[in-house]
C-alpha cells in the first residue's frame, strides 16, 4: 500500500487552456508523483462545493463574492484538512484594468485567501503583488511557476534565419491584446512577413474585420496541439494586457523561438535571452520591435533557461506537500 499523501485538486473551469494543461501535468508528472498521489475533480460553479476526502486539498477555483460563502462552508467542513489555493487569474495589471472598486476587491481577496493554509502564486511578479498589497499572510504565500512537459517543444526544429513567420497564440479576447498586435503588424511594410493567429474567442469577428485587407494576416483557429502551432512559426508575439504566468511564453522559449512580449505581470519573469520586452501597449513600439526582429537571426540558446523548468516545478510542489504533511503529523503526535 502506498504511503504517499493523497492530494486532491478541485477545479471549476475545465475549458481547454493553460490552467487545465498545467493541472494535467501536475497529476501525471513522474517527478511530482514521487512525493504524493495527485488526482483532480471538477466541480460546478452553480452548485455547493462537495465534501471530499484527501490528505491535502488544492483549490484551482475562481474567487468571487458569489463563491465566497461556498468557500467558507467548504473550509468549515474540512477544518482539519490542509487547504491550498492556486491563483491562476488575478494580477496587478488585471486589477488596474478591470476593477473599479479596488478596496472592495482587495477585501474579497484577503477574506478568501485567509481561508487557506497556503496560497500559491504562479509567477514571481504575481507573488510580489500579493505580498506588497498584503493580500496573503507572508508565511502562507508560496511561488511555484506553472509548467507542463516541455520535451515536445524542445525537440522542434529551429531556424537560424531571421524570422518571417510570426505567431500569436491564445484565446481571442481583450486580455491577449491581439487588437493592438494587428494594428502594429499592419504598420510594418515588409510584404514577406506573415502573422498567424491561433485561437478562438469572442473577439474573432472584430479582429478579422480589423485585419481585413492585409493578406499577410491569417486566423488559424484553435490548435489542439500547441507544439504544432509553435512549430509552424519562427517567432512568437505576446502583447497581453495582463497575464498571471504566460504558458505560451515558456513553451515558445523551450522551442527556441525568439519572442516579443509585454513586460507585465508574470510575463516579466520570462525576460531571458531571445526575448524582447516592451512596457505599455503602444502600437508603434510593437511595429518597431517586429521590424527589428525580422532583420535579426536568433541569438544564443533561447531554450537554455527552460532546461530545469519541470524539475523546479516538481520540487516546488514536493516541498509544499512535505511542509503541510509534516504540520499535520506534528499536530497528530
Amino acid at each position: 500500500m502506498s504511503t504517499r499523501p493523497v492530494i486532491l485538486h478541485i477545479v471549476d473551469d475545465t475549458t481547454p487552456g493553460g490552467v487545465m494543461r498545467v493541472l494535467e501535468h501536475l497529476v501525471t508528472c513522474p517527478l511530482v508523483a514521487q512525493s504524493a498521489e495527485h488526482t483532480f475533480q471538477s466541480v460546478r460553479r452553480d452548485r455547493p462545493l462537495p465534501g471530499v476526502r484527501a490528505d491535502i486539498i488544492v483549490s484551482h477555483l475562481s474567487i468571487s463574492w458569489r463563491s465566497l460563502p461556498k468557500l467558507i462552508s467548504f473550509r468549515a467542513r474540512h477544518a482539519t484538512t490542509p487547504l491550498v489555493h492556486v491563483e491562476h487569474s488575478y494580477t496587478e495589471a488585471f486589477t488596474a484594468l478591470n476593477v473599479p472598486s479596488r478596496a472592495r476587491f482587495y477585501t474579497l481577496l484577503r477574506t478568501a485567501y485567509a481561508l487557506f493554509d497556503r496560497v500559491v502564486a504562479v509567477s514571481e511578479a504575481q507573488g510580489e503583488w500579493l505580498r506588497n498589497r498584503a493580500l496573503v499572510r507572508a508565511q502562507a504565500l508560496r511561488v511555484i511557476a506553472s509548467c507542463v512537459n516541455l520535451d515536445r517543444f524542445r525537440s522542434l526544429p529551429r531556424s537560424n534565419a531571421a524570422p518571417t513567420r510570426f505567431g500569436a497564440i491564445g484565446r481571442l479576447d481583450r486580455q491577449k491584446g491581439f487588437d493592438l498586435l494587428i494594428d502594429a503588424f499592419r504598420a510594418v511594410p515588409n510584404p514577406s512577413l506573415r502573422l498567424d493567429i491561433f485561437g478562438d474567442g469572442p473577439e474573432l469577428p472584430a479582429l478579422k474585420s480589423q485585419a481585413a485587407g492585409d493578406p499577410r494576416i491569417h486566423f488559424r483557429g484553435h490548435s489542439a496541439s500547441p507544439e504544432a502551432a509553435i512549430a509552424s512559426v519562427d517567432a512568437v508575439l505576446m502583447p497581453s494586457r495582463w497575464e498571471a504566468f504566460g504558458l505560451v511564453a515558456l513553451e515558445a522559449r523551450s522551442a527556441g523561438r525568439p519572442m516579443v512580449l509585454t513586460k507585465v505581470d508574470g510575463l516579466a519573469d520570462q525576460a531571458t535571452d531571445g526575448v524582447t520586452t516592451l512596457k505599455g501597449h503602444v502600437a508603434s513600439a510593437w511595429s518597431d520591435a517586429i521590424a527589428a526582429l525580422s532583420k535579426q537571426a536568433p541569438q544564443g540558446d533561447i531554450a537554455a533557461s527552460t532546461a530545469n523548468a519541470e524539475a523546479v516545478f516538481a520540487e516546488g510542489w514536493s516541498s509544499l506537500i512535505s511542509e503541510l504533511h509534516g504540520e499535520v503529523e506534528k499536530q497528530a503526535a
